[in-house]
């Protein structure tokens, strides 16, 4: 949830910015795709060119240099596949034990136990799935 409040509060800092900062910013990233689309799986050489135009563009808006990370393509997959693997990992995990019953529950369980000695453990259960209350036959 906090990851999707920080993209909209991203979204609307993005959005306030003026026209020109925009417009800089996507020529920015533009000429990121275009020296990683010539500089195939080895590490991107920057030219000359690439060079005077991220200094342009960084002296025209100095804000620019937040989106000056350069990444393959494969890494940003790695990274999403690392951290889709921790989230289910984290989501599936067993919780330890029986689940807690409340205090009611025990004492109810245990006075009807008093008051009806003969009675069992199947017994006792059923009448509490008659109030509505499920929980495991035996402890």
């Amino acid at each position: 949830m906090t990851h999707l409040l920080r993209f909209f509060a991203a979204l609307v800092r993005w959005l306030r910015r003026s026209p020109a900062e925009r417009e800089a910013e996507i020529v920015y990233l533009r000429q990121q795709l275009v020296v990683l689309k010539r500089t195939s799986p080895a590490r991107p050489r920057l030219k000359a060119t690439d060079r005077l135009i991220f200094v342009c563009l960084h002296c025209l808006f100095p804000s620019l240099l937040d989106a000056s990370i350069i990444l393959k393509p494969e890494t940003l997959l790695r990274w999403h596949r690392t951290g889709f693997r921790l989230f289910w990992r984290w989501k599936s995990r067993r919780s330890p034990g029986r689940p807690a019953l409340s205090a009611d529950i025990r004492s109810l369980v245990r006075r009807i136990s008093r008051e009806n000695a003969l009675w069992g453990a199947p017994r006792i259960h059923g009448e509490l799935l008659k109030l509505g209350i499920e929980i495991a036959q035996r402890p």
